[in-house]
């Protein structure tokens, strides 16, 4: 009797015992891992020398000689080089007039390129993937890419498939954030995330300068990766998911039109990258911070910073706010290791890089990727990490931030925890020889091929031929 009443006493215990390891056994599953992911290599005879840029410029013959001064100060300050890539009707001259199968093979070559060796190099099946989410932003077709994979790669038949268009260059993070959240849902699931922009049907042919900009930093690349919650498979991958953060700011008429698709006055589909675009990033990007930094910093710094602004509004108070006041600036190196910067531009680098008192060799491999592959899009955040992983700078247990910016406009954020020791064995950097990296120098030879335009005069310049 007495056994009987001691086990009746246990069971709330045994209960309790019970939830708590089912809840610890839920969050376990609900990790997002980071197998492993493929960056694309287009092949040589799609890279844009200096020479061939020139050509390709000249040949538009909508431009006047202001549109070729804006062009040539454009190149020489974007920071990249002259090993980028672009779409291949570029070098067929076919760039006035695309047709919807050039966009279709230049994705299918980033497919098979891209997912056909990380397939190769994981050991995975077609069939094992349970979710696949494709982002290209400015291709809708029908069926959709996503579709187009699942029948190329033949692909199971209750695969739960996502195509995402119009979010921009920070669509992989939103892929991401889909990813997750199925996680969080269903166990022991395979997710592939492909992550691209198609050119092809994209390159603008007028002369509005908002416009013709988007063709000297947009190139061809992309990216496909493979992620899990399955705790057996943790040790075999790269990165752990730890926060992820979105910030929109698409009720703000300013932010919302400041980074858009659009027509110019002839009627030329073009992308436009308004005035207004550096403050609608700025805006966004402290409003991203601001909610992630609690998240991802230790306790110290959140409570230094909160002492220094509070110690700073108390000697002010009172007072006309100065010009020269100094605000307090929080320190993101607290928590973080690595910086995994977008490359939209090289004033877009050199802006994140202030704002989070970065060194020269913590955006070094922003300014690489950017050098090297130009903007990819929603992939050149992945390019930068390759670019750490080729180095071997990523050692177990640092913390990498990735920042992304996109149309809309958004800025997205997350940190990764690193799983153990990268190699970057199956790097594309490793084909680019990682060890002349980085250059002497970055100074585009655009300027000494093409600077008599600079001196010439608008009343005796004559177009091309």
């Amino acid at each position: 009797m007495v056994f009987f009443l001691t086990i009746l006493s246990f069971l709330p215990l045994l209960y309790l015992l019970y939830i708590l390891l089912k809840v610890l056994e839920t969050k376990r599953h609900q990790n997002c891992y980071l197998l492993d992911y493929q960056l694309y290599k287009p092949s040589d005879d799609r890279k844009l020398p200096t020479e061939f840029c020139g050509e390709v410029i000249k040949r538009n013959k909508n431009l006047g000689l202001n549109e070729y001064k804006f062009l040539l100060k454009a190149i020489v300050s974007s920071g990249i080089g002259e090993e980028t890539y672009a779409p291949r009707m570029v070098f067929e001259g076919r760039e006035e007039n695309p047709n919807h199968q050039d966009a279709i093979t230049e994705m299918d070559e980033l497919f098979e390129y891209t997912i056909g060796k990380l397939l190769r190099q994981t050991g995975v099946s077609p069939s094992d993937i349970d979710v696949l989410v494709v982002n290209i932003s400015m291709l809708a077709c029908i069926p959709s890419l996503s579709s187009r994979i699942v029948n190329m790669y033949k692909m199971r038949e209750d695969i739960k498939t996502y195509n995402l268009c119009g979010m921009g260059c920070s669509a992989s993070l939103v892929s991401l954030n889909i990813v997750q959240s199925i996680f969080k849902a269903k166990k022991h699931q395979l997710a592939m995330v492909v992550t691209s922009e198609s050119l092809t049907p994209n390159w603008y042919i007028g002369n509005d300068k908002s416009m013709i900009l988007s063709n000297c930093l947009f190139r061809s690349g992309g990216c496909a990766m493979i992620l899990t919650n399955n705790p057996s498979l943790a040790q075999k991958c790269k990165l752990k998911l730890n926060c992820l953060v979105r910030t929109h700011h698409g009720s703000k008429d300013e932010s919302y039109g400041c980074c858009i698709q659009t027509e110019d006055d002839q009627g030329r589909v073009g992308f436009h990258l308004g005035k207004s675009l550096p403050k609608a990033a700025t805006r966004a990007f402290v409003d991203n911070l601001k909610e992630i930094a609690p998240k991802i910093l230790p306790i110290r710094e959140l409570l230094r910073f909160g002492i220094l602004s509070v110690t700073l509004k108390m000697l002010h108070y009172g007072r006309k706010k100065s010009t020269g006041s100094t605000r307090p600036v929080i320190n993101f190196k607290a928590g973080v290791d690595h910086f995994c910067l977008h490359t939209g531009g090289k004033a877009v680098i050199d802006t994140v890089a202030q704002s989070l008192g970065l060194s020269e060799y913590e955006v070094e491999p922003a300014r690489m990727t950017l050098h090297r592959f130009g903007n990819t899009s929603a992939s050149s955040i992945w390019y930068v990490l390759g670019y750490m992983e080729a180095k071997k700078r990523l050692k177990k247990g640092e913390k990498l931030f990735m920042i992304s910016f996109g149309a809309g406009f958004k800025c997205n954020s997350c940190l990764w925890e690193v799983m153990g020791d990268l190699e970057g064995e199956e790097n594309v950097w490793k084909e680019c020889d990682i060890e002349c990296y980085p250059p002497q120098t970055l100074i585009n030879p655009f300027m000494e091929k093409y600077g008599w335009i600079q001196d010439e005069d608008i009343h005796t310049f004559k177009l091309p031929e």
